[in-house]
């Protein structure tokens, strides 16, 4: 796992990069205002084209993706072309589980992507943002069993499974929408400020009257800074210390694990 982030940056862990009209000026506004994009994609095709279209450039990461919500137009084809690009990419995600009544229809079918993906060694080691909408017991449960450190993207369910996902060393990534919701304000005043990450997901989110873009992360900022009753500085500083903690603790695992392969120097 490569990614590298310069100090004072911040991290958009979930973007989708590919559903803007113009990706690349988005990019160029981004990293213009100091932020290293993770660009999210919904299956292993979609990845494919971004990533061909992206090149190889600073400031982004192209994520490889299995959306939970995407089960049911895919097939085994598509898991077994996720699972063979999974050593090209730096991050993955947007991978996970959904049983709101949009996708409660395949649920084995996303149970079964999901248990083939966690199966996976590689994703002890690398940045994996996970959906889990109507179903964050089950997400959680699952992916502290394969102990991935996972980042748990606009989590909106219970308290209650929250306690266990810390415990496995996961993280929260924060949107403006949670932060203007009066229940997910709530659970980000109760979350660790050490396990708080930013993300637009953009542009699924709304930041006063237009779509959220990736630049816009200072706005998220702003405001956990307003939550937790403390300068913007040391909010931006905060955040920052999180970001790196995370990319070392999966760089120190990888570096574990390749200790422990046989064969390897």
């Amino acid at each position: 796992m490569t990614t590298e982030i310069p100090a004072r940056w911040l991290l958009d862990t979930h973007c989708h990069l590919d559903a803007y009209h113009d990706p690349l000026a988005e990019l160029e506004r981004a990293n213009q205002a100091g932020v290293h994009v993770v660009a999210v994609t919904e299956d292993p095709g979609r990845y494919r084209i971004l990533r061909t279209r992206l090149g190889r450039r600073p400031g982004v990461e192209v994520a490889v993706g299995y959306h939970p919500m995407r089960v049911g137009n895919l097939g085994t084809g598509d898991l077994l072309r996720f699972l063979r690009l999974l050593p090209q990419a730096n991050w993955v995600g947007e991978i996970g589980l959904d049983f709101s009544r949009h996708a409660l229809a395949t649920k084995t079918a996303q149970i079964h992507a999901f248990e083939a993906i966690l199966a996976e060694p590689r994703l002890r080691t690398t940045p994996v943002t996970v959906h889990s909408r109507g179903a964050e017991r089950d997400t959680i449960t699952r992916l502290a069993q394969a102990r991935i450190p996972a980042i748990l993207h606009w989590y909106t369910g219970p308290l209650g499974p929250v306690e266990d996902a810390l415990a496995a060393g996961m993280y929260f990534s924060i949107n403006p929408a949670m932060l203007a919701s009066r229940k997910s304000a709530t659970l980000v005043s109760r979350l660790p400020v050490d396990r708080i990450l930013l993300e637009t997901d953009g542009p699924h989110t709304r930041l006063r009257s237009r779509e959220t873009k990736p630049a816009d992360i200072a706005a998220i900022v702003g405001a956990l800074a307003s939550l937790w009753q403390v300068s913007e500085q040391h909010a931006h500083a905060t955040v920052c210390a999180n970001q790196q903690q995370l990319l070392r603790g999966l760089n120190a695992a990888a570096a574990d694990h390749h200790r422990d392969v046989p064969g390897q120097p």
